[in-house]
């Protein structure tokens, strides 16, 4: 236990000892330094003297020899009767300036000192210099340190101030430099970037602005990585391209739509083109079984103008959608008609998915499937009607579905039980008359207001089901207005007039159910039907009634569901059981009438009118001669 404390005395010693021996040697450094100091002061002060007594070299002389030139001068002005003035002296400050003393510079001079002479006053000329202000450097704090580029420092060089006086410089002034200044500025960026807490980090995740945002810029990173043909060449080979459109395919596929998630094992239920973007197209689905745990409703927006995989906006709700379709009047708004009866409202500008409207399940509105909804009316007056398998109709304002502002049955007084409608169709500009068909395969006239307001007439029209109906509604200067179009599981199609309680004419050259058919908007005689063995006809009645002018059948021939044409008349949307649209293009000597058509077509009607009456007479005939023999 002693050890330690004779180590620590010991190590105390030895430092007293050592700081000993520093003081001494301090204060030998001090002494040296000291006795160096006045060793210079003493030198310093026997070369002043020695210089002093010296004084400088020719001075002597040169003081002398300027004695004897004034006495000289003295002599000779008096010689011609001049007083002379004696020599100014030399100043005693010029003299102790130059090492001497007054009293040497005096005894040098040898002459008496003489009063100094009156001043004369002279003009004298006046040059003027300018000198420009200092200038003052400012510096303004910023986040980032904006980069210097060679055209900048350039122009920094030239902006340097040139001297107004070729013998005056100006003076150059060198900004300080500031080392705390870059610290100063990496705290306050430090600052600015502090670290969100969780709460405020989910906070700007789900606020408004920020998934709009998100929203958009996606949409917009999306079409830029998916559009490939930005070099595309409007130039070169032309003339070639556009022979290669004339004489090339009449119908062919353009692209194709799906998405693995919400259009993957659901059928295509309608499709709807927008009137304000016509590259927007809108089909809906019906529900996944392989997936239970996702929305059994879905309507999504595809954009055929860019080449993005994905759709443009993505709708769901509870129940299977039947039908879709873009409100005509409201570019913003999605209309569509589902399964349990309710009529729903999309809004693409809302974030969310969901419907912002919807209509209540109640005994006032639609209880049934609803295989019909559509926009009819005008700008300032415009109603959603929606018609359900149980034969009821309704009338809706879009800005309140709480209730139908109209609803009525849809059935003949001979007939107790309503009909059961699967689709519908009004005229162009008429809000009042449209047809409808039902699952029997009838086909009904019938008109929403008037005394004979419902079912007007029925028609036996096809062994099954109708699934589809559309009216003629391409414009022109004779008026087809009349005529109107039905497909049906009997594998037909039949030309009809309201004119007429007959068909006027029976397509019969399918094999297969026949899933759709469409008038073309700008052609007065071409319509387009779908089947199910994945098979698109075009028909123009000017060419033939009997066969197609062409036709196209998909690869792995799916079950097309729907059609739809495009308002430009020169593309189809067609959708299949398998949940893909086809987006078809339709040659232009096909798509786009002559001048002539509307009177081809006003006689190929007088033709099959014709025909058909020589074949009921003939039928009539033949059963009357039979019944005779």
């Amino acid at each position: 236990r002693t050890l330690p404390n004779i180590s620590i005395k010991m190590s105390s010693a030895d430092r007293k000892a050592e700081l000993e021996r520093k003081k001494a040697r301090l204060e030998q450094i001090r002494a040296d330094k000291k006795r160096r100091e006045e060793e210079r002061r003493r030198n310093e002060a026997r070369e002043a003297q020695e210089a002093v007594s010296a004084g400088p070299p020719g001075a002597q002389g040169s003081e002398t020899d300027l004695e004897r030139r004034r006495r000289e001068a003295e002599y000779m002005l008096r010689d011609f009767g001049i007083a002379g003035e004696s020599a100014v002296p030399m100043s005693p400050s010029r003299s102790v300036a130059d090492g001497g003393s007054p009293a040497h510079s005096a005894a040098s001079i040898g002459s008496p000192q003489r009063a100094p002479p009156t001043p004369q006053l002279a003009v004298s000329k006046m040059s003027q210099v300018n000198i420009p202000p200092r200038e003052q450097v400012f510096y303004s704090k910023e986040t980032q340190t904006p980069v210097e580029t060679q055209n900048e420092k350039d122009d920094e060089d030239q902006l340097v101030p040139m001297p107004s006086s070729p013998t005056i410089n100006q003076p150059k002034y060198v900004a300080p430099v500031d080392d705390g200044a870059e610290k100063r500025a990496e705290e306050e960026k430090k600052e600015r970037t502090k670290e969100l807490s969780e709460e405020e980090r989910k906070k700007i995740l789900n606020s408004d602005d920020f998934l709009n945002f998100l929203n958009k810029s996606g949409r917009y990173v999306e079409r830029a990585i998916y559009e490939q043909d930005v070099a595309f060449d409007y130039i070169g080979d032309a003339a070639e391209k556009e022979g290669e459109g004339l004489m090339g395919d009449q119908l062919s596929v353009n692209r194709q739509f799906s998405d693995d998630r919400w259009s993957r094992h659901r059928s295509v239920t309608s499709l709807d083109w927008s009137v304000h973007y016509p590259e927007l197209l809108v089909a809906s689905y019906n529900n996944n079984e392989e997936s239970p745990h996702e929305p059994d409703g879905v309507a999504l927006v595809w954009n055929t103008k860019y080449k993005a995989i994905g759709p443009e906006f993505i709708f769901h709700c509870q129940s299977s959608v039947m039908s879709a379709v873009f409100a005509k009047f409201h570019p913003n708004l999605v209309i569509g008609g589902t399964y349990s009866g309710q009529i729903v409202l999309w809004d693409n500008r809302n974030n969310k998915r969901t419907p912002i409207q919807r209509t209540p399940l109640s005994a006032s509105a639609h209880t049934h499937p609803v295989y019909s909804v559509s926009v009819v009316g005008t700008q300032n007056a415009h109603n959603l009607i929606s018609i359900s398998t149980d034969g009821k109709m309704c009338s809706w304002n879009l800005d309140m579905m709480s209730q139908p502002q109209d609803s009525m049955e849809l059935h003949t007084p001979k007939q107790t039980r309503p009909v059961a409608v699967t689709c519908a169709s009004f005229p162009a500009n008429d809000v009042n008359n449209f047809v409808v068909g039902s699952e029997e395969g009838s086909v009904c006239t019938a008109c929403r207001h008037g005394s004979k307001a419902g079912i007007a007439e029925i028609f036996d029209a096809h062994s099954g089901p109708v699934t589809g109906i559309d009216f003629h509604k391409t414009p022109g200067h004779l008026d087809f207005s009349h005529l109107f179009l039905s497909s049906s599981f009997d594998w037909t199609m039949k030309l009809w007039s309201t004119k007429s309680t007959k068909p006027l004419h029976s397509f019969e050259d399918n094999s297969d159910y026949v899933f759709g058919v469409q008038w073309s908007p700008i052609h007065p005689a071409v319509f387009a039907s779908v089947d199910g063995i994945g098979r698109i006809d075009l028909w123009n009645l000017n060419y033939d009634i009997e066969v197609p002018a062409t036709s196209l059948i998909l690869d792995t021939m799916p079950a097309i569901n729907k059609l739809c044409w495009n308002g430009s008349g020169h593309q189809i949307g067609v959708g299949d059981a398998e949940g893909r649209v086809w987006i078809m293009d339709v040659g232009d000597h096909l798509a786009n009438p002559r001048t002539d058509d509307w009177a081809h077509l006003a006689h190929t009607l007088l033709d099959i009118e014709t025909n058909a009456t020589e074949a009921e007479e003939e039928k009539t005939t033949g059963f009357t001669l039979s019944k005779q023999i």
